[in-house]
């Protein structure tokens, strides 16, 4: 007999899980179906972020920066840490350990939520019925009044340096290295390759960067990201700019790199090689011929502000559809969508999504970067604050970076806000509440702030907007 659901999930990363479990909790019977297996060969919840994407990574980074802090900078502290080592399995196992936890309480708020798993490969047939195919080949229709189509996406794979997972690794195989390569080579100055690249680098890796970009980190405030680049270069990362990738060859367990830049064909030799160049979304086997769903030519789903697909009833979010590949984004969206099946009106303020870069110090922005709002003649005023001047960041000996409030220069409407430095992740989410309730710089300005604390920055930055800084001199206006 033919199961039936009020909704039918199609992935169980973060927007499937969190579409599942919100749409349980508003009264719909709800399925979810995931085929994605563990280091174990059993079903694994969560997705590319709890396996092998966010949750992993900054296991890493914590446990990497630890590591570098114990070697250079307890000294400072009055702190003697002598023959400092690093066992890297045991790094990498606590991180799995992490990863088996998080995902295991998924599987624990299914049940709590009454979400029913469905383990296998989902494929939307017409009339919003979901084929099965189970591990085993056999397979299963459900039929839903609402599906949610949520199977995220994979990295890219690029000709010149097809993956092995044992010389040349995506982002998943860079996660599981089982000693530290001398010599690492990084195809992408985005997101991951910094924050894989950070890592490898902390724990003695000597790492090259190379991104086919002339501008690091285009989507950036132009401001914030110079300071990174001086920062994380200072840090050991050779960053080479506008160098394109032609090619590589593996000799004897290490690869040599073939790329152009401007001083023409350059060759590089490198013990592992990351390919971090961006993801692509899931959509193989995903749509039948005749579900009625349409793609663009790069595989990405058309929906509109609401996720709402070409099929009246289906849905699609996160890393399958239009927008920036986040975790949040997913499950914002994921929410959305259950609450919108539920009869509610919900939308969703694509305008105010964070993104943050978890290197050291951490990067993070929210709203619109200083020369996006130029570029659209839009007037502003700015106002910056260093953390070398925070009291707070001066204690723990982290005073790097900045942050930066972007505000109208009419209206004093907060538009953007950028920040380079300890906390920046938390700093940034302060500032998008603030924005989501169009908060203006003078508001953050007259805002108590605890003391000391690195808020105090933001609260800092919105007063130098109107040149009200106290901890810093003010910029003289024209």
């Amino acid at each position: 007999m033919t199961q039936k659901f009020d909704v039918v999930v199609i992935g169980a990363g973060p927007g499937g899980y969190v579409a599942a479990i919100k749409a349980a909790q508003l009264g719909l019977k709800t399925a979810c179906i995931e085929k994605y297996q563990d280091k174990q060969g059993k079903i694994a919840l969560g997705g590319t972020c709890l396996n092998v994407g966010c949750i992993p990574s900054k296991a890493l980074l914590d446990s990497s920066w630890k590591y570098h802090e114990a070697q250079e900078g307890f000294a400072i502290h009055g702190i003697t840490a002598k023959g400092v080592t690093m066992d890297v399995p045991a790094m990498v196992g606590r991180k799995d350990t992490i990863v088996k936890n998080l995902t295991g309480g998924v599987s624990t708020l299914f049940k709590a939520n009454g979400v029913t798993l469905l383990e296998g490969h989902g494929k939307l047939l017409a009339g919003k019925q979901v084929e099965v195919t189970a591990q085993d080949g056999t397979t299963q229709i459900v039929e839903a009044e609402n599906v949610i189509i949520a199977s995220g996406s994979k990295p890219i794979d690029i000709p010149p340096a097809p993956v092995d997972q044992d010389v040349i690794v995506d982002s998943t195989g860079a996660l599981d290295f089982q000693s530290v390569p001398k010599t690492l080579g990084v195809i992408g100055a985005g997101v991951i390759g910094l924050e894989l690249g950070s890592v490898w680098s902390r724990l003695g890796a000597e790492v090259t960067v190379i991104e086919a970009q002339d501008k690091f980190l285009p989507a950036a405030d132009d401001q914030i990201a110079k300071e990174a680049l001086k920062t994380l270069t200072k840090q050991g990362l050779k960053i080479r700019l506008g160098a394109r990738l032609t090619g590589s060859e593996v000799k004897k367990k290490q690869v040599v790199v073939s790329f152009t830049d401007a001083e023409g064909e350059q060759k590089m030799t490198f013990d592992k090689l990351i390919v971090a160049v961006g993801r692509r979304p899931v959509t193989t086997d995903l749509l039948a011929s005749d579900s009625g769903v349409d793609m663009d030519e790069r595989g990405f789903i058309f929906v509109n502000d609401q996720c709402a697909t070409s099929v009246p009833g289906v849905y699609a979010i996160g890393d399958v559809v239009r927008g920036a590949m986040l975790a949040h984004k997913a499950s914002e969206e994921g929410v959305m969508v259950a609450e919108r099946i539920a009869g509610h009106k919900a939308q969703m303020n694509y305008d105010l999504i964070p993104s943050v870069i978890y290197t050291h110090p951490e990067i993070a922005w929210v709203g619109k970067t200083e020369q996006q709002l130029k570029g659209e003649g839009v007037e502003v005023k700015v106002g910056t604050f260093p953390f070398a001047a925070s009291g707070r960041a001066m204690a723990a000996n982290d005073t790097g970076g900045m942050v930066k409030v972007i505000a109208d220069a009419k209206t004093d409407r907060v538009l953007g806000v950028h920040v380079i430095g300890p906390s920046a992740a938390e700093l940034v989410q302060q500032g998008a509440i603030g924005m989501e309730f169009g908060t203006s710089a003078e508001d953050l300005g007259m805002m108590v702030f605890s003391h000391p604390t690195l808020s105090e920055a933001l609260h800092e930055a919105a007063l130098a907007v109107n040149g009200g800084a106290i901890h810093i001199a003010n910029r003289k206006k024209r």
